[in-house]
């Protein structure tokens, strides 16, 4: 049975997250996905930047099952196999096999609940050198700006199927980076009412 699963809204989105983060990432390293999913966005990344190598990972057996599955079809010598973490978990940085150059998560906070933000922060304030970037890709509710009717309609939903769910405050992931020594950077407008909260390790 093949264990490939995909995404239509990641298959839409990878394209502007290529075009949108191609002049921040680093130049070389290891970059370190987070809470990857299917693993389609990851195997974009791998073949369209083949100076950085790519670490994705996940807590979902399914999930971990088809990143691989994405893995062996591109057959990237770029692209590193997943790696099971549990942002909930302590120390899970302590998992991670190599000094990650960056890292990227893409809508995962929404849909978890805040404890694993706290824990994405934490680690990454263990793991990142200094000036090392990271990207977040989601629906973020902003001060001062207008919420999308269908982001509204969206976070409503959310919470009907899990009350610790929800769209976060951008404010919110600014203030508790900001503990864990990171600086929030240039937030970056992308289609479909979703954000790129940019942040540099301290």
């Amino acid at each position: 049975m093949d264990q490939k699963l995909s995404s239509s809204a990641a298959e839409r989105n990878q394209p502007h997250l290529i075009e949108a983060l191609a002049p921040l990432w680093p130049k070389s390293g290891t970059v370190l996905e987070l809470a990857s999913g299917p693993g389609q966005h990851v195997t974009a990344f791998a073949r369209q930047f083949p100076s950085l190598t790519w670490r994705p990972s996940d807590a979902d057996p399914r999930a971990l099952a088809s990143i691989a599955a994405w893995r062996a079809e591109a057959g990237l010598d770029n692209l590193l196999e997943p790696i099971a973490l549990d942002l909930m978990r302590p120390q899970w940085w302590t998992a991670v096999p190599e000094q990650p150059a960056a890292a990227y998560s893409a809508n995962m906070t929404h849909i978890a609940p805040w404890a694993a933000t706290e824990g994405l922060f934490a680690g990454l304030g263990e793991l990142m050198p200094t000036a090392a970037p990271i990207f977040i890709y989601g629906p973020y509710l902003q001060a001062g700006v207008a919420t999308a009717p269908s982001n509204l309609s969206f976070d409503e939903s959310l919470r009907m199927r899990n009350a610790e769910w929800g769209i976060r405050p951008a404010e919110d992931m600014d203030q508790l980076a900001g503990q864990h020594g990171f600086t929030p950077g240039p937030r970056l407008s992308m289609p479909a009412n979703n954000i790129i909260l940019t942040y540099q390790a301290g």
